[in-house]
């Protein structure tokens, strides 16, 4: 038996190295068919890098590329690796999947560009915004799941709180009021999660799904009821200006990307890097991922785990209450019907995907904001491609991600399970 184990893994690791020795392999053929034989010899691709109307220290040359030989390039080192991967095999899996995809992607952009202008640092930043209500998806999945309490409702939180900002932004005419009223809207409705799955024990997956239905008809209803024949008293609050930070929005690229932005982008960005603190550096996120894991051993250490699941899923609503809050009042000043467009379970694809850690998340929904922006920018470059295909990019990659191609992800031990004391 004690032979056995170790073989079974052996047998599992080959299993798994061949795979995806074979499949990059394929990818490398698939870039060279697609992408290199449709080019001509002479042809350039042409990236911007800087944005109309920013005043930058330095104002960059543009990136201008031999189509077909920087394709040439990009398919040598995918196949390159491929067959490294099926000979000897890489010990980090993660990072040669990410040079893969940087390949694929660039090789894409390069054949899509091939004789024409394209603006990567705007494309950057448009990134950085679309990445924004996903992220704030994700971390409000991790620190309710760190707490072992699921909320796959948050799409439900985020339409609520989008369609509450708008209008107390409209009505006030004051679009903080309408972004505490999107904060105060995320709260309630996780605390009746929270009510429903702590103290009740209801299933937690049946309660967001509730959440997520009356989400979708309650704000569907007063939006045909009320906001689409009341635009300008209901449904016109306008958004956030542009905030520039003094001196590092003029940094060439990382300026216009992440120092240009709405405040809810700032204010993103500044809870992704208190989350990871406070989950990881200080008492209270020792306690919740001891919750997390193993709260009956918690509740015998004198931690009190009710408690600490009510405090995280209200505070993962507040987040959620925030993204909502960036499709209205961050974005376009009005509310549509179902505009979170899914953005909700994208953000659980992005929290599994960067495994229940902050900055993880972060990162996973800046892989799904770059796919949303790319196919708007696609779409203007006129692709060969329909743009429904396009369109489906960030959920084939949701789909993808959920799948597990991409590496196993491990929940905290005792994640949807409720708890008896």
């Amino acid at each position: 038996m004690e032979t056995t184990i170790p073989l079974e893994a052996t047998a599992v690791r080959n299993r798994t190295r061949i795979g995806i020795g074979i499949t990059l392999l394929v990818i490398g053929l698939f870039m060279f068919a697609f992408f290199a034989r449709g080019t001509q010899p002479g042809q350039i691709a042409t990236f911007g890098l800087n944005v109309a109307g920013s005043s930058q220290f330095v104002t960059l040359p543009d990136l201008v590329l031999p189509v077909q030989g920087s394709l040439y390039v990009l398919i040598i080192i995918t196949m390159f690796l491929g067959a490294w991967e099926l000979a000897r095999g890489v010990r980090s899996t993660g990072l040669l999947l990410g040079i893969v995809a940087f390949c694929f992607v660039a090789a894409f952009l390069l054949w899509a560009t091939a004789d024409k202008s394209f603006n990567l640092v705007g494309m950057l930043s448009s990134t950085l915004g679309r990445a924004t209500p996903i992220a704030l998806a994700a971390l409000c999945g991790v620190i309710s799941e760190r707490a072992a309490v699921v909320n796959i409702g948050i799409e439900g939180i985020m339409l609520m709180a989008a369609q509450a900002a708008v209008m107390v932004g409209t009505i006030t005419h004051n679009l903080f009021l309408g972004l505490i009223a999107a904060l105060l809207t995320g709260a309630i409705v996780a605390a009746v999660h929270a009510l429903l799955v702590i103290r009740f024990k209801v299933d937690q997956i049946v309660s967001g799904v509730a959440i997520n239905i009356f989400g979708a008809g309650m704000t569907s209803y007063i939006s045909q009821r009320y906001l689409e024949t009341n635009v300008d008293l209901l449904n016109n609050s306008g958004t956030f200006k542009i905030v520039s930070i003094p001196l590092l929005s003029k940094i060439p690229i990382l300026g216009p990307v992440f120092f240009e932005n709405s405040p809810i982008v700032y204010l993103m960005l500044l809870i992704v890097a208190i989350l990871y603190v406070v989950l990881f550096y200080t008492p209270w996120g020792l306690r919740t991922r001891a919750v997390g894991e193993h709260p009956k051993a918690a509740d015998t250490l004198g931690i009190n785990v009710y408690l600490t699941r009510y405090v995280n899923v209200i505070i993962g609503g507040v987040i959620a209450g925030l993204g909502g809050a960036y499709f209205t009042i961050g974005s376009v000043g009005r509310f549509d019907q179902n505009m979170t467009a899914g953005k909700g379970f994208i953000g659980l694809a992005a929290m599994i995907f960067g495994k229940w850690n902050p900055i993880g998340a972060f990162l996973s929904s800046l892989l799904f904001g770059f796919a949303d922006s790319l196919q708007v920018k696609m779409q203007i470059l006129s692709v060969p491609i329909p743009s429904s295909f396009l369109a489906m990019a960030p959920y084939v990659i949701t789909m993808i991600v959920l799948t597990g191609v991409v590496g196993r992800a491990v929940p905290p031990a005792a994640d949807g399970s409720p708890y008896e004391k």
